[in-house]
Order: structure tokens, then C-alpha cells, then sequence
């Protein structure tokens, strides 16, 4: 059940949810109950696969573009939109950013970027990220 419910945080985390996937982590990292390779590869894979749904939505959303009920306006829409084409993929290493990331992985998806790219570099962002966390909650960083 705690594996599940990594997963599943991870999973909000990473959409436009408002939710906190390093409080569970770092609980469970304290627990040592788990193997931190396992969580680590569970909170990943979560977060990863919520960022695919963001993409996913991206892929289809333009077709609303203009309708008064639109998420987001025409100006920031373009402006994502040239950002994006300014820095092209390899702003997706930032998708692990709180906010802005995933604002990134849903641009991702509007502006066609191919899912394998978009999951390896998303991947590695996001797997980054929580091996970080890891670091600084069980004191890696200190013994280095």
C-alpha cells in the first residue's frame, strides 16, 4: 500500500493537480522499510507517467484554443509556445520543476514533441529530481 500510494502522489505531482510527491518519499525513505532503489523507481515512474498525461492533453487541446472556457489565454498560449520553440526539447529537463514544469511537459505535447523523446528526457528529469531528494533526506550529500 505505501508503494501505491508513492505512486499515486507522484502521479498528481506531476499533472496541473496541486499535490506533493517529496513528503511521501521522503517518509518512506525514513521508514526504511523499502529499498531505496524501489522507491526511487516507483516515485519516477509515477511522476513520469502523470507528465504523459499532461502531454497527452497537450496533443489535443489546441483544437479549443479561442473558446471562452479555455485554460489558459491566447497570449500565454503563444508565448509557451515560442518559449518552447526558442529552447526545443532539452527545456524538458526542467519538467521536474515545481510550477513551470509541468506547464512544460503540456507545451511538449502542443507543440508535437514525439513521445519516446519526450519520455527519455522527461525521465531522466524527473528521476533526477527524486534522486536528489533521496540525497538530502538520508545524508548522502554530507558524506560526500
Amino acid at each position: 500500500m505505501p508503494l501505491l500510494t508513492l505512486l499515486l502522489s507522484a502521479f498528481l505531482a506531476a499533472t496541473l493537480l496541486p499535490a506533493q510527491s517529496e513528503a511521501v518519499l521522503t517518509a518512506l525513505l525514513l521508514g526504511e522499510r523499502h529499498p531505496v532503489w524501489l522507491l526511487l523507481l516507483v516515485a519516477t515512474v509515477g511522476n513520469t507517467l502523470g507528465a504523459l498525461v499532461n502531454w497527452a492533453i497537450g496533443r489535443g487541446i489546441e483544437r479549443f484554443r479561442g473558446r471562452r472556457w479555455f485554460p489558459v489565454s491566447e497570449r500565454n498560449l503563444d508565448r509557451a509556445q515560442r518559449l518552447y520553440g526558442r529552447f526545443g526539447r532539452w527545456s524538458l529537463l526542467l519538467s521536474w520543476a515545481p510550477v513551470f514544469g509541468d506547464a512544460l511537459t503540456l507545451v511538449a505535447g502542443i507543440m508535437r514533441e514525439p513521445w519516446w523523446r519526450f519520455l527519455l528526457l522527461v525521465t531522466l528529469a524527473k528521476g533526477g529530481r527524486y534522486l536528489v531528494v533521496a540525497g538530502l533526506v538520508l545524508g548522502w550529500m554530507a558524506r560526500a
